[in-house]
């Protein structure tokens, strides 16, 4: 019955978002229309427009994972979604805009994107502030079985209990073996593996069973886990059973077997076609933007200094694939086979050479260092896949071969033109550790707001030319 109410709510949410998006759209047309006195033969391209707008927000969020079960999700993480979803649904109505042609203005979208997202984030704030009054109410519940009685089974019936909001209810605790149990579990409630049936035949339904048991008790509850699958009873297994130093797994698939990924990073690959989809559009346009920039750079380049004007240089990629860098040359020709004479004044702690005052550094390079310019060519490498707008900056095979196993993480996702390092102060942070730090926490914390956040920090961060060289 629960369930059922639960797909009830979720259906009648995705019905009131596609409501609230069109009905956003409508009024920000409509206002433009009156204000511009847009042609009324053009409206049936604006309501197609806004159909589309309404159509893509639920696909969107449900992309997002946003119609699931948000029981046990805080309102910080929800919310990120939402911006996420928002971005995409922006992204689609320019398609559809492209598509239509409707007498719009481009900025139009980013009106309406930004409205709709304000609108439906609000809903969705009230909804989940309204579930959670209900459930420390005592409505809305959901009892659970936890299996397991030490101090694993213990520390999930503490965070329940310190989470009223969820509205969950342990009814009882299952274990097999006679070990000592923690001193927190109510021992009325501790019942053996052969209770299950009867605890499940109660009035009283169970909604899930938590596995919370020592590694060393996997085989033996196998029957436990069949009779669950059996019954349709919802089983969730912790995932912290080989130790809190692997990362969180997802469900994979190895043939026609189900199997649990433990990979360094895991992100949605729907959000990852859309980062690199962001990175087509946005190198293409940044490409032809900065032409004129670039041309300039590279006759005063030629002007300066002998030489090649592109450096081309190899660096090691996703999973450390290697690839052709480009960059403007900022140097003298030939600078690499210099540096083995300058490694003692390496500035760098680690395996990563930076020299402040390199005297291989030109005139000119270093105007173009100062203000990036230098890597407007990396552009093409954004292009081609090489690279991505946003990810940790590529290394070269030599500190590759360096790194303690930890800093290879570093490779687990697509190098970028900007980081977390990028506007921290670039080239003031000397301290390789802190350097590996910055670009594993923007790797595990990953998303494509926080990709808009680090471009909108990078622009000020290059035109002041903070903590460059």
């Amino acid at each position: 019955m629960l369930r059922t109410r639960a797909k009830l709510l979720h259906l009648a949410i995705r019905l009131a978002d596609a409501g609230l998006a069109g009905v956003a759209y409508l009024v920000l047309a409509a206002w433009l229309i009156e204000a511009r006195a847009i042609d009324p033969a053009a409206e049936a391209r604006i309501v197609a427009l806004g159909l589309l707008f309404s159509l893509v927000w639920p696909i969107a969020l449900q992309s997002f994972g946003v119609y699931g079960s948000q029981r046990r999700s805080g309102l910080i993480a929800l919310g990120t979604l939402y911006l996420q979803a928002g971005a995409v649904a922006t992204l689609a109505g320019g398609v559809g805009w492209a598509l239509l042609r409707p007498p719009l203005p481009v900025e139009f979208l980013l009106w309406c994107g930004a409205g709709q997202t304000s609108l439906l984030l609000l809903q969705r704030a009230a909804i989940y502030a309204g579930l959670r009054w209900l459930r420390r109410s005592g409505h809305n519940t959901r009892y659970a079985l936890i299996v397991g009685t030490g101090p694993r089974a213990e520390r999930v019936y503490r965070d329940i209990r310190l989470h009223p909001s969820w509205g969950i209810h342990v009814i009882g605790f299952l274990d097999e073996v006679d070990s000592p149990i923690e001193p927190t579990i109510p021992q009325a409630l501790v019942h053996k593996f052969a209770d299950l049936p009867d605890l499940l035949a109660r009035e009283q339904q169970v909604d899930e069973v938590i596995v919370a048991c020592p590694r060393s008790m996997l085989e033996t509850i196998r029957p436990l886990v069949q009779y669950c699958a059996a019954s349709g009873t919802p089983l969730t297994l912790l995932s912290d059973l080989f130790g809190d130093f692997l990362p969180a797994p997802r469900v994979t698939h190895f043939d026609t077997l189900a199997a649990l990924s433990f990979a360094p990073v895991h992100h949605d690959p729907f959000k990852l076609a859309v980062k690199r989809g962001i990175d087509i559009v946005g190198s293409l346009s940044l490409l032809l933007a900065t032409a004129p920039i670039q041309l300039l750079a590279a006759l005063a380049i030629r002007l300066d200094s002998p030489g090649p004007v592109l450096f081309r240089q190899v660096r090691c990629g996703l999973h450390g694939r290697r690839f052709e860098m480009l960059k403007l040359r900022t140097m003298v020709d030939g600078a690499e086979a210099q540096q083995g004479g300058l490694r003692e004044r390496n500035e760098m702690q680690g395996p990563v050479f930076k020299l402040h005052d390199d005297p291989r550094i030109t005139p000119i390079g270093r105007l173009l260092r100062r203000f990036s310019i230098d890597e407007l060519p990396q552009l093409l490498n954004v292009l081609r896949g090489d690279m991505s707008l946003v990810g940790p900056r590529p290394p070269v095979p030599e500190e590759v071969a360096n790194y303690e196993t930890s800093d290879r993480r570093r490779l687990s996702m697509r190098p970028g033109l900007t980081c977390i390092w990028q506007v921290s102060g670039r080239n003031l942070i000397s301290d390789f550790d802190e350097w590996v730090k910055l670009d594993l926490e923007y790797i595990d914390n990953w998303s494509l707001s926080r990709d808009l956040e680090l471009l909108m920090r990078t622009i000020p961060a290059v035109l002041s030319g903070s903590g460059a060289e």
